[in-house]
């Protein structure tokens, strides 16, 4: 399988780099400044570009199998999130490569709220201080349904409330619209699993036009 990683020195985009590369595919890694190639696996193919612009994703798309849009952008830069979501849409609308686009928590449903709170509007996983890149991945969210070319085959993965750096353990639960947590209250999965689960989905896909979650 041939995948292009959008954000691919990122923290999740490293990880699925590496889970792709390890699986046997192709990959392409992207990134928007040149200076971040040593930051990047040397088995992948080094490319420059960004997700927010369209030409750039249907040239870097053009023959690829699937596309993980992994961008973060720094504290302060949040909105940058919907500009990448916009151009990955509207670039892949044109070469028709499936998109597997990274978002956040914060437009899932809180447990037992029937639907009706937001994660992003719940202290308990999303503080004060997170609280503006949830919003975002809620815009994000909110563009894709809302803009996605009708041909386009996407997928949403949204993490759990906790995604940090831990250890691939190759196991994780999968969910849709609301959080999953555990018996103890807590959401969360290491990033190299999160990982696993988007190749996972890559190489079988499950979901199609629609969101999917994952947990331990």
């Amino acid at each position: 399988m041939r995948i292009v990683v959008f954000g691919a020195a990122g923290n999740v985009g490293s990880r699925v780099v590496n889970e792709a590369l390890a699986r046997g595919h192709e990959v392409t890694a992207v990134v928007r400044d040149p200076v971040r190639f040593p930051a990047l696996h040397p088995r992948a193919a080094h490319r420059v570009g960004d997700a927010a612009d369209a030409g750039d994703v249907a040239a870097l798309s053009d023959g690829q199998d699937v596309v993980v849009g992994a961008t973060r952008p720094a504290p302060g830069n949040e909105e940058d999130l919907v500009l990448a979501a916009r151009g990955l849409l509207t670039g892949l609308g044109v070469t028709g490569v499936r998109l597997l686009l990274v978002g956040g928590a914060g437009s899932l449903s809180v447990p037992g709220t029937g639907g009706r709170v937001r994660v992003s509007d719940d202290p308990r996983h999303v503080p004060d201080q997170w609280r503006p890149i949830a919003r975002a991945c809620e815009r994000q969210y909110a563009l894709v349904l809302r803009h996605a070319p009708a041909g386009l085959d996407w997928v949403y993965a949204a993490p759990p409330a906790r995604l940090e750096p831990g250890t691939r353990t190759g196991r994780y639960r999968l969910g849709t619209d609301e959080l999953l947590v555990d018996d103890a209250g807590r959401s969360a999965i290491s990033m190299e699993d999160f990982a696993v689960a988007l190749l996972d989905e890559a190489e079988r896909p499950g979901h199609h036009r629609r969101r999917f979650t994952v947990a331990y």
